[in-house]
């Protein structure tokens, strides 16, 4: 059996309305004057990244297949933007009928990107492309927000594994694509158990410290845990007195307990303590798992510490600070007729304040040096040039209307690891930077 195959019961069965009131008005009105039809294509892309970030995470390409297949306007769908006089009964009846039936190219999942890639192309008809820009970038500002948030993460930690623990800080619904984009990230395992029932990820997770409250004693509770999960469980010390509940730890399950858990207090001076108090009874096969609201600077302050494992929250679950890459979805090109023959004609926004766009059906790729490494993301409209053709990145997703590029989440995880390889050294650094390579225009 397959996770990814049952769904959730709190899955929504279309995804229809998650778009804003005006790409259905837009709708009607190109009804009306014939403009629907045209062939057009679309481009979902970032102008910049987040303040201070060198890099970007493609997160959510999956979930974008999926919110397209289901992008159905059933009977109560119709309904309610009937009784809401949303859209007039023409546009109601074109709706009803709608499926994708274009083509969708994009960066594969877990891909780094930069300014001005071209993330995801969109092409068919004006009508059957306008409708998905909310979803798309819904979808796609989130995950790939998280997806970078977890990549910073997964470098600080140095090999050392990453537990998600932000479900009680989000949304119930985003809780779960979060923990889907850190494992895109680097992750290794989410608390979150509809995320391992959806997507497969594995699940972890043991007690809190109401478990130890509830307890005339904490090693009255740490008795019933090691009893109930075995000697190999992680005890969480730090209700009391750390040094106190370390002791009774290993009197209680021994020298192979598995771990114990920090989550309070300044960690780096604590895990060094408990590390040399584990190793004098014994348990030095005991690992150290620490979380309390840790971010990528914490981690990373953590690097000289005696610590096993980090378990990361809230500031994963918001970006780190930036909960969204402002992506934007915009028309680069469309037909002069409705005729399928009619050439396409480059468009952009054309405005001050740094919204400008560039016209034209974009392709990508990424220039390597002798060594390698990427040196740059080389944009261009037309033929691509030879030296590049191997180097391409975007890639077909759907075609035709259906989905062509599904693939386990996996191999996302593992394209990200592999991507980030290829970035120059800089790239991992902290400290506040530019774009780790620019992006040229050819």
């Amino acid at each position: 059996m397959n996770p990814a195959d049952l769904g959730l019961p709190v899955d929504v069965p279309s995804t229809a309305l998650f778009t804003d009131h005006y790409e259905l008005t837009m709708l009607q009105a190109a009804l009306a004057n014939g403009t629907a039809d045209r062939r057009s294509v679309f481009e979902a892309f970032t102008r910049r990244l987040p303040e201070g970030r060198r890099y970007g995470v493609v997160g959510g390409t999956g979930r974008v297949l999926d919110a397209v297949e289901n992008f159905r306007f059933d009977s109560a769908v119709l309904e309610f933007l009937r009784e809401r006089a949303v859209v007039d009964m023409r546009t109601l009846d074109w709706l009803s009928s709608y499926r994708f039936s274009g083509d969708i190219w994009g960066y594969p999942e877990g891909e780094v990107y930069f300014p001005g890639s071209p993330i995801l192309r969109v092409e068919g008809s004006f009508a059957e492309c306008v409708l998905l820009e909310t979803v798309v970038l819904s979808i796609l500002n989130h995950d790939s927000a998280i997806a970078a948030a977890a990549s910073r993460m997964d470098s600080a930690a140095g090999g050392r594994p990453l537990i998600e623990m932000g479900a009680r800080r989000t949304h119930e619904l985003a809780a779960v694509a979060s923990a889907r984009a850190a494992y895109v990230g680097g992750f290794t395992s989410t608390s979150d158990l509809a995320a391992g029932f959806r997507y497969g990820i594995p699940t972890v997770g043991t007690s809190a410290h109401a478990f130890t409250l509830v307890h005339d004693s904490e090693r009255d509770a740490f008795t019933a845990q090691v009893a109930s999960l075995g000697g190999g469980t992680t005890l969480l010390v730090d209700t009391y007195d750390v040094a106190e509940a370390v002791r009774t730890a290993v009197e209680v399950a021994g020298t192979d307990l598995g771990a114990v858990r920090i989550d309070s207090g300044d960690l780096l001076l604590v895990a060094h303590r408990v590390r040399q108090q584990l190793d004098e009874l014994g348990a030095t096969g005991t690992k150290i798992v620490v979380t309390s609201d840790l971010d990528e600077y914490a981690i990373a302050s953590l690097a000289a510490a005696p610590v096993d494992a980090y378990g990361v929250g809230t500031q994963l679950v918001t970006g780190s600070g930036h909960p969204t890459c402002s992506m934007v979805y915009k028309l680069v090109a469309r037909a002069t007729s409705a005729d399928p023959k009619a050439p396409l004609l480059p468009v952009a926004k054309k405005s001050t304040g740094g919204k400008t766009s560039i016209g034209g059906r974009k392709w990508a790729a990424r220039r390597l040096d002798a060594e390698g490494v990427a040196e740059a993301e080389v944009v261009g409209t037309g033929p691509v040039p030879s030296a590049l053709a191997d180097s391409q990145l975007l890639v077909e997703l759907v075609k035709g209307g259906e989905v062509v590029a599904r693939e386990p989440l996996e191999a996302a995880r593992d394209r990200h690891r592999a991507a980030r390889a290829g970035l120059p050294l800089s790239a991992t650094q902290l400290s506040r930077g530019e774009a780790v390579i620019p992006t040229e225009y050819a």
